[in-house]
C-alpha cells in the first residue's frame, strides 16, 4: 500500500467521528469548517454520506476534495449532480458541480488561507511540500492536480 492510501485510511476515524456529532446532534459545533454531503453512489444507487470541509462562498458551498476527481464523493456526483447537505443545523438540497479549472481552484485555495491560515498552512506544507504561505504560481500549479466541488443550494 502506498503512503497515500495509508494516510487516507487514517481520515476515516475522523469521517466517522463528525458523522456521530451530527448524529448525537452537534453539527453547529463541528459545522463551522465541516458539513456533511450525502449522494447518490454511481454503482450501488444508495446513498452515500461523506463529511467535508466547506468554505460558504457567495452563498455556495465550496468543497474541496483532497483527492482530486478520484474521490468516490466526486465520481459519485459526476454521475448524479443532485445532493443534499447538512450543515450546523441546515439540511438541504443542491446541485453539485465538479470543478478542475486550476485559477478557480487557486482562488479557493487562497480564501482557505486567509480564513485558516494556520490549518491550511499546515496542509499545504505537510501534505504538499508547500510553504505554510505558498505564492499565488505555487497555488496554480498545485491546482492543476486538484479538483474542487462547489455546490449551490435549490431554490425552495
Amino acid at each position: 500500500m502506498n503512503s497515500k492510501n495509508r494516510n487516507w485510511r487514517k481520515m476515516k476515524p475522523a469521517q466517522n467521528l463528525h458523522r456521530l456529532l451530527y448524529a448525537l446532534g452537534l453539527g453547529p459545533v463541528v459545522g463551522k469548517i465541516i458539513l456533511l454531503l450525502t449522494n447518490t453512489g454511481r454503482k450501488s444507487g444508495l446513498l452515500r454520506t461523506t463529511p467535508l470541509q466547506y468554505e460558504l462562498i457567495d452563498g455556495k458551498y465550496y468543497l474541496g476534495a483532497a483527492r482530486g476527481k478520484s474521490a468516490d464523493w466526486v465520481r459519485n456526483i459526476e454521475a448524479n449532480p443532485k445532493v443534499q447537505i447538512r450543515v450546523k443545523r441546515l439540511a438541504f438540497s443542491g446541485t453539485a458541480r465538479v470543478v478542475c479549472d486550476p485559477l478557480e481552484i487557486a482562488d479557493f485555495i487562497e480564501i482557505r488561507l486567509q480564513r485558516h491560515p494556520f490549518m491550511i498552512g499546515m496542509i499545504m506544507q505537510k501534505s504538499h511540500n508547500l510553504p505554510r504561505k505558498p505564492s499565488r504560481q505555487q497555488l496554480e500549479e498545485l491546482a492543476k492536480s486538484e479538483a474542487m466541488v462547489v455546490v449551490t443550494p435549490d431554490q425552495d
